[in-house]
């Protein structure tokens, strides 16, 4: 998209409305991440066989694209120690105005190159279809290389994203995703399939004017993204539909993929 930089689309007018309209799946994305926040460096066991012999194990997580919060935040409130990678300085500044976001250790960085504040995790999450805002395969790439450096020996890394065949109509298409009665947002899309890029433009439209919200995507089909956790040392253990386990199958809108060592 001419124009479009990824550094600077999620700004401070983004940041600020970023959280108006929940996905409404944040309590069920935490339940299925806590699971693997309990998996020893060592050990392929939940606490490493430690925890009966008065061992206290800390769960830690990593968050690339860490945002506002939606998802750190609840985590946190289990008990489990997240830190983050976030490009976004505006998006970490909302996160911290919120109940316990000072209290989270972001890097702010590129997620397919920066470390981040901690040693290794046993739990590295990208969630909410993020790998796809890098616009380049070799960048998606390095993505998965910059995940499996942070996992610990029995970790895992879990990726949430859609499924390209569900979106797209063709080249170029338009979705109406919300009517009110003073509102009305318009999904415009354009599609390039040699790049496999997808310009979109949220376009909002009300008396008061017209508010842009543009950004471009990489999609990325589940088995292009097997490939690229196999280049970075990673192999796929499992894949699902939905956060509560359902069945991938070939009418799934999204996949959630689970790659471990």
């Amino acid at each position: 998209m001419q124009g479009f930089d990824p550094a600077t689309s999620f700004g401070p007018d983004v940041a600020g409305r970023y959280d108006d309209h929940p996905r409404g799946d944040e309590a069920q994305t935490v339940d299925f991440l806590d699971r693997y926040t309990h998996r020893d460096a060592t050990s392929g066991d939940a606490d490493g066989g430690r925890a009966g012999q008065g061992h206290a194990v800390e769960r830690t997580a990593l968050e690339l694209a860490i945002g506002t919060g939606r998802i750190a935040l609840p985590l946190a409130q289990r008990g489990v120690r997240v830190d983050g990678i976030e490009l976004s300085p505006d998006m970490v500044a909302a996160m911290r105005a919120k109940p316990g976001g000072a209290d989270l250790r972001v890097t702010i960085g590129d997620m397919a190159e920066v470390r981040a504040p901690g040693e290794r995790y046993p739990l590295v999450y990208l969630v909410f279809n993020t790998i796809y805002n890098l616009l380049t395969q070799q960048a998606q790439v390095r993505c998965f290389e910059n995940a499996a450096r942070h996992l610990t020996d029995n970790g895992v890394f879990v990726v949430e994203a859609g499924v390209p065949s569900a979106w797209l109509r063709g080249d170029q298409f338009v979705d109406v995703e919300r009517v009110t009665t003073d509102e009305v947002v318009l999904d415009v899309n354009r599609y390039d399939p040699v790049t496999q890029i997808l310009d979109e433009n949220h376009v909002s439209l009300t008396s008061g004017g017209v508010r842009m919200g543009p950004i471009s995507c990489r999609l990325i089909w589940p088995g292009e993204m097997d490939l690229m956790a196999r280049i970075a040392g990673l192999r796929l253990v499992n894949r699902w539909a939905g956060w509560r386990d359902e069945p991938f199958t070939s009418d799934s809108k999204r996949h959630i993929s689970v790659y471990a060592r």
